[in-house]
């Protein structure tokens, strides 16, 4: 069996993503190749063959790639698709736009992020806000399959050779045309890649008292996050948010301020190496899950966190 990676990448460099990807893809089929889609992306396809354990890069580069069009993505796809067990790509906005196409050309059921492999056509996937874990088995002869990042370690970015192989890129599919992008410019790690998060709930109360996690973030190096509760009370950008229809996040240190815990912002979280809570309620439900927990009120304690940190 071998199993297909589409690679997440903006032309210059590999997403992080595609590397837990592959950890995946390897647990899935015994050789494991990588598609590089886009424009002028020798860079990404040098740092593919790179990544421990993937036998062969395949380079589609051309024009219709430039921007990541799922459309056009989707057509390479379709066009290699025969002789690969597995077709994976990671749960995010990216292999979420591609996978259902190709899934649908090729009339198969697409499994959605997927957290554990058991076997070559079994998986583990969570439902329910992820209160329960669903085990999928699938007969199809091609898996078309994303992956929740969070559920696998990342395959090393060195200590590989694979081979690398060009592709004649598909023609451009006419079905969609690129406008334009807004890219966000952060002076804080990017939240999905982040080691370190400081997330704040509703229980600051204000976009003003979010300020008083910035001294902790930034002793920390952290990223900041946050609940739901706070983006839809207007008090930061709905791109900070954590949880089931945010971002999905398993950072060493995930550090809850003001958050109660939520079933769905648990689920974007509880994956965390450790977890620290601060909130005034001692039932509140994010001590369910948090490693450490300290109750009382959050505008004495962070300053106190701070000063501790030196």
């Amino acid at each position: 069996m071998v199993a297909l990676v589409i690679a997440e990448h903006d032309n210059v460099a590999l997403k992080g993503s595609t590397h837990h990807t592959i950890s995946a893809a390897l647990q899935c089929a015994g050789e494991v190749h990588v598609l590089v889609a886009g424009s002028n992306c020798a860079a990404v396809a040098a740092q593919a063959a790179q990544i421990a354990g993937v036998a062969k890069v395949l380079v589609a580069d051309g024009a219709p790639f430039a921007d990541g069009l799922a459309e056009n993505v989707a057509e390479q796809i379709i066009a290699i698709a025969e002789g690969y067990s597995h077709i994976l790509a990671p749960a995010t906005a990216y292999g979420k736009n591609i996978l259902p196409r190709v899934a649908a050309r090729l009339d198969v059921a697409q499994i959605s992020e997927i957290t554990k492999v058991d076997g070559p056509d079994t998986f583990e996937r969570p439902i329910y806000a992820g209160n329960a874990i669903a085990t999928v088995q699938s007969r199809d002869k091609i898996k078309v399959i994303t992956v929740r990042a969070t559920g696998f370690e990342a395959a090393s970015a060195t200590g590989g050779a694979a081979a690398t192989q060009t592709l004649s890129a598909v023609a451009d599919s006419g079905k969609s045309v690129f406008v334009s992008r807004e890219v966000a410019k952060l002076d804080r790690p990017e939240l999905t890649a982040a080691k370190v998060i400081v997330s704040g709930g509703r229980g600051l109360g204000s976009a003003e008292n979010f300020k008083v996690l910035e001294p902790l973030a930034d002793r920390l190096g952290a990223a900041m996050g946050a609940s739901r509760a706070a983006v839809d009370a207007g008090y930061v950008p709905n791109d900070w948010q954590v949880g089931q229809t945010g971002k999905i996040v398993a950072p060493t240190l995930y550090i809850a301020v003001g958050i109660s815990g939520a079933i769905q912002h648990l689920a974007g979280m509880k994956d965390s190496k450790t977890i620290v809570a601060i909130n005034k309620d001692p039932e509140a439900p994010i001590f369910a899950v948090a490693d450490y927990g300290i109750v009382g009120d959050l505008f004495d304690i962070v300053p106190e966190l701070v000063k501790a940190l030196g």
